[in-house]
């Protein structure tokens, strides 16, 4: 489908032979940025000439299309309804003229992959080295899966790839797992925890630091509990980059994923111990659109990073 046919019927009647295409590239950097300057930065043009090119399509589109103000430049609702298909067509012409070789030593390009707390820790790492081993010239932008509406970025072709757990993804969607874990838990390596037999009323005896951002599912232990008629006592919450430093210097445990343990292990020194009661599988993947699944690039980078999450 062609980029007239997507983006407005104003646009379609105009005469392509004369019209910029930059302009569009311009317009897709700045929905993007929300900022003349950084958008000038990402696509390799100064702010003036940002600024020109801006000028050019609110005439040509008779539409003022960005208004700056102090959080930044701030689509119009003509914007808003021009980004998402413009956004696809520039992706699948940047598919269309990539080459259908992939060479990672002399490749040039930029992917942007989402990754989960546990992946930023467990994975991230790893791939930046086999990234900068197998393809010097090739750029991970990592980004929190956070993300608001992370689908849709992939469908817009402003994600590569999100690493994390995800349910029920769509059929426009592949998936492909890349790691199984368990729940340990975590203390300081003198813990007086680490000499004793867990019974179920030592576990809910214990004070647990609640970690407020693995956005794992540590449950279990409360279901295990339950069945004695026991509960946790959480007695403080706390973000993961403070998690360890706590550990290290009190009394407390906490619930985790075994690999993010062994990294606390070898990092900050605290002991980790396997649960008291089966731990349930956490499992991590990665997901992409299906319209890259043969892209040489795309194809590329998932194996590089199946290899790496291999030797974790």
């Amino acid at each position: 489908m062609m980029i007239a046919e997507r983006v407005g019927p104003e646009i379609s009647k105009m005469n392509w032979s004369a019209f910029d295409l930059n302009l569009l590239i311009v317009f897709d950097a700045v929905m993007q940025e929300r900022s003349v300057t950084r958008a000038g930065a990402r696509i390799g043009l100064s702010q003036p000439a940002v600024s020109h090119a801006l000028s050019r399509l609110r005439y040509m589109l008779k539409d003022e299309l960005f208004v700056r103000t102090p959080e930044g430049m701030v689509p119009t609702p003509r914007a808003e309804q021009l980004a998402e298909p413009l956004r696809q067509a520039l992706s699948d012409l940047q598919l269309a003229l990539e080459p259908e070789t992939f060479d990672p030593k002399e490749a040039t390009r930029q992917f942007v992959v989402a990754v989960n707390n546990y992946a930023a820790v467990v994975l991230a790492p790893p791939l930046v080295r086999a990234v900068a081993a197998a393809a010097p010239r090739i750029r991970l932008d990592l980004r929190p899966s956070g993300l608001r509406d992370m689908q849709r970025l992939l469908d817009r072709g402003e994600l590569d790839l999100a690493i994390g757990s995800f349910d029920d993804v769509g059929e426009r969607f592949a998936a492909a797992r890349l790691l199984e874990d368990s729940f340990v838990m975590a203390m300081r390596h003198d813990h007086p925890l680490l000499a004793q037999k867990l019974t179920p009323e030592a576990a809910a005896a214990l004070p647990y630091l609640e970690i407020s951002s693995t956005g794992e599912n540590t449950g279990c232990v409360d279901d295990w509990l339950a069945t004695h008629g026991l509960a946790r006592k959480i007695a403080h919450c706390a973000p993961r980059l403070s998690a360890a430093a706590i550990l290290s210097g009190t009394d407390l445990v906490a619930v985790l994923s075994r690999r993010l343990g062994e990294h606390w292990v070898q990092t900050y020194g605290v002991a980790i111990r396997d649960l008291p009661v089966a731990s349930p599988s956490i499992l991590t993947g990665m997901l992409w659109h299906r319209r890259f699944d043969n892209q040489p690039a795309h194809l590329w980078l998932r194996k590089l990073v199946q290899q790496t999450a291999a030797s974790r």
